[in-house]
C-alpha cells in the first residue's frame, strides 16, 4: 500500500496498474454513486420531501458550497498526497450518497448533500489536476474525450438497470442508492490500495496561484459554473414539473443521452484535437445560446415534451466540449500551477454556482423561461471570453490581446 514510483518507471508496470489506468477506474467509480443520485433526486424530493422551486435552489447551493471551497485542497495536500485525497473523496461521495434515502427532510437532505458534495469536488478538483499531470499535451485531447466516454458507459449501465429493474423488482430509493453509493466507495477503496503513488518530475506547488496570464482562463471558468447551474438543476426539474416525468421515464431521457455521448466524446476530443480549442469554445457557447433559448421557448410558447428531451440531449453533448478548456489551460500553464489552480479554478467556477440557485429558484417560480433566457445570456458573455481565447494557445500566448497588451492580455 501507498508505495511509491514515478510515472515514466510507471509505464513498466501491467498496463492495468498504469496511471492513465488509474483515471479509467476513477471515471468509471464516480458516475455510479452522483448519477444515480442525480437520476433520482427530482423525483424523491418532490415525492419524499414535498419540494418546490425554492427548494430546489436551496439544495443546490448547498451542494456548490464545497465546490466553492475547493480551494482548500491547496492546503489539504500539504499533508496528503493528490491521489489518496481523491480516493478518500470518492468514498466519501459514495457513503454520503448510500445514506440519503435515509433523511427525507429538508434539513436532512441538505446535510447529506453537502457531504456528498465535498467527496465529489474534491474528488474532481484532484482528478482534474492528475489528469493534467498524466497525460501528455499530445495524447491530451484524445484522452480526455476517451475518459468522459468511459464516465458516460458507467452512467449508462446505471441508468438502464434503474430503468429496467425500477418497476420490475419494485425498488426503492433506498435500495437503490444504497447499492450505487456503496459500490463507488468500494472502488475507491480498491484504487487506494491496489495502485502505488504516481510522482511526476515535476513537484506540485503548495502554495495559492493566482497569475494575471491565466484571467482569460478563470473568467471562462467562473461563466461555465454561471450557466452550468442552469441545466443541473432546472433541466431535470422541468420534465419533472412540466411534463410529468416519472423516475423510469426521467432515467430513460438520461439514457437516450449517454448512448449518443458515449459515441460523441471520443469524437469531441478529436474535434478539439483537430480544430484547436478557440474553435471548439465558439462552437460550444454558440450552440448553447440557442439551445438555452430554446428552452425559454418551451415555456414561453408552449412547445412539446419531445422538443424539450431534444434539447435536453443537444445541450449535454455541447457541455462535453468544455474539455477543450482542460487543454487550454493545460498548454498555457506552468507544471508546477496545475494542482494549485485546479483548485483556484474549481472555487471561481462554483462562486456563481453558490450565488444563483436560491435567486434562480425563486425566479423559477414566477416564471421558468425567464431563467433559460438569463442562462442564454450567459452564454452569449461565454462565447464573446471564448473569442479572445488564440489559435496555438502556449506560454506568452494566453489570449489573442496579449500582440497589444502583452502579459496583461
Amino acid at each position: 500500500m501507498l508505495s511509491k514510483i514515478s510515472t515514466d518507471d510507471a509505464q513498466h508496470l501491467p498496463l492495468w496498474r498504469r496511471p492513465v489506468s488509474l483515471l479509467f477506474v476513477m471515471a468509471f467509480g464516480m458516475p455510479i454513486a452522483f448519477y444515480a443520485w442525480y437520476a433520482l433526486l427530482n423525483n424523491f424530493v418532490i415525492e419524499a420531501a414535498d419540494f418546490d422551486g425554492r427548494d430546489i435552489g436551496l439544495l443546490h447551493a448547498v451542494r456548490e458550497i464545497p465546490g466553492f471551497l475547493a480551494v482548500g485542497v491547496i492546503f489539504i495536500i500539504l499533508f496528503v498526497r493528490e491521489q489518496v485525497l481523491g480516493m478518500v473523496s470518492l468514498a466519501l461521495l459514495g457513503v454520503a450518497t448510500a445514506f440519503t434515502a435515509w433523511f427525507p427532510s429538508l434539513g436532512g437532505l441538505l446535510t447529506l448533500t453537502f457531504l456528498s458534495s465535498v467527496g465529489f469536488h474534491y474528488y474532481e478538483t484532484v482528478n482534474q489536476s492528475l489528469q493534467l499531470q498524466w497525460i501528455s499535451k499530445e495524447r491530451a485531447p484524445q484522452t480526455l474525450g476517451w475518459l468522459l466516454a468511459t464516465g458516460s458507459a458507467s452512467t449508462l449501465i446505471v441508468f438502464v438497470l434503474i430503468v429496467l429493474m425500477w418497476d420490475t423488482l419494485n425498488l426503492t430509493y433506498n435500495i437503490v442508492f444504497m447499492t450505487a453509493g456503496f459500490t463507488t466507495a468500494a472502488i475507491a477503496l480498491f484504487c487506494l490500495f491496489a495502485y502505488p503513488q504516481f510522482e511526476t518530475g515535476t513537484p506540485q506547488s503548495k502554495k495559492m496561484v493566482l497569475k494575471k496570464r491565466y484571467w482569460l482562463y478563470y473568467a471562462l471558468q467562473f461563466m461555465s459554473g454561471a450557466r452550468r447551474q442552469i441545466f443541473m438543476i432546472f433541466a431535470g426539474f422541468m420534465m419533472v414539473e412540466k411534463f410529468g416525468f416519472e423516475v423510469h421515464e426521467l432515467t430513460g431521457l438520461y439514457l437516450i443521452n449517454l448512448v449518443i455521448n458515449i459515441i460523441a466524446a471520443p469524437l469531441l476530443g478529436k474535434a478539439v484535437s483537430r480544430f484547436g480549442e478557440r474553435a471548439t469554445l465558439i462552437f460550444e457557447y454558440a450552440g448553447l445560446v440557442i439551445v438555452f433559448l430554446a428552452y425559454g421557448g418551451v415555456y414561453w410558447f408552449g412547445w412539446g415534451v419531445f422538443v424539450a428531451a431534444f434539447l435536453y440531449v443537444v445541450d449535454h453533448i455541447l457541455f462535453g466540449l468544455a474539455l477543450a478548456l482542460k487543454t487550454y489551460f493545460q498548454k498555457i500553464a506552468d507544471t508546477e500551477d496545475i494542482a494549485p489552480t485546479a483548485a483556484v479554478a474549481f472555487t471561481i467556477n462554483h462562486i456563481a454556482a453558490v450565488a444563483l440557485p436560491v435567486p434562480l429558484g425563486l425566479l423559477w417560480v414566477f416564471s421558468p423561461g425567464a431563467v433559460f433566457f438569463l442562462a442564454a445570456g450567459m452564454a452569449l458573455i461565454s462565447l464573446s471570453l471564448a473569442l479572445l481565447v488564440p489559435r496555438h494557445p502556449e506560454k506568452g500566448n494566453e489570449t489573442r490581446l496579449n500582440r497589444y497588451f502583452g502579459v496583461l492580455g
